[in-house]
């Protein structure tokens, strides 16, 4: 898939892969399965075992958000996909999150190991999140879009992201700062001699 073109037209050759997204709240009776339709082509590059993890893992990724709009009522494409329906598209796979969200007035609140079970929802975790759409940014990029066009860099995801993330943080007890990198120490060149 090398344009947007290809991914929103819908091609005759279609190869399916199907993708499961398994609800585990123990609420909910039903499983859902999310299909993902990935169309091969010659241009595009074989599916092989010499691709990285995160390489196929935001092939992935894409081919769901694909599928994703073509699902959505009415069908979307990309074209006219907006931060706003990144967020829908979040949102929607929040329903197959295995991370606990404590509310707030849950007595574990705030407990990274609670004691006991709660009836809090299951969601998808924030580091989840972002690194989904870190994947779907380059992807949207690398298939032809414009780095200014990306609905996956939009302002409103990036503010849910953080929101998301200071929810959670609260929530469960743990901190989401920023690893500091540990640089090497730099090599002072040698002091100037003082030969007069």
């Amino acid at each position: 898939m090398n344009s947007l073109e290809e991914f929103n037209s819908s091609s005759n050759n279609r190869e399916k892969s199907i993708i499961n997204f398994t609800n585990t709240n123990p609420e909910e009776k039903n499983l859902t399965n999310f299909t993902s339709l990935t169309s091969s082509s010659s241009s595009a590059p074989p599916a092989s075992s010499t691709l990285s993890r995160y390489e196929n893992q935001k092939r992935r990724d894409w081919n769901t958000f694909g599928q994703y709009l073509r699902n959505h009522r009415p069908p979307l494409s990309l074209s006219r996909c907006s931060g706003a329906h990144v967020l829908e598209f979040l949102r929607y796979l929040d329903q197959f999150g295995k991370t606990k969200v404590h509310s707030q007035i849950c007595p574990f609140f705030g407990h990274p190991n609670p004691p006991a079970p709660c009836p809090c929802p299951l969601r998808q975790a924030w580091g989840s999140l972002d690194a989904l759409i870190g994947r779907l940014r380059a992807a949207f990029e690398e298939n032809g879009g414009k780095p200014e066009d990306n609905p996956f860099g939009a302002r409103a995801v990036r503010l849910f992201l953080r929101e998301v993330r200071d929810s959670q943080s609260k929530a469960r007890g743990i901190s989401y700062e920023k690893k500091k990198r540990k640089r090497p120490p730099q090599q002072q060149p040698p002091p100037p001699s003082n030969a007069t």
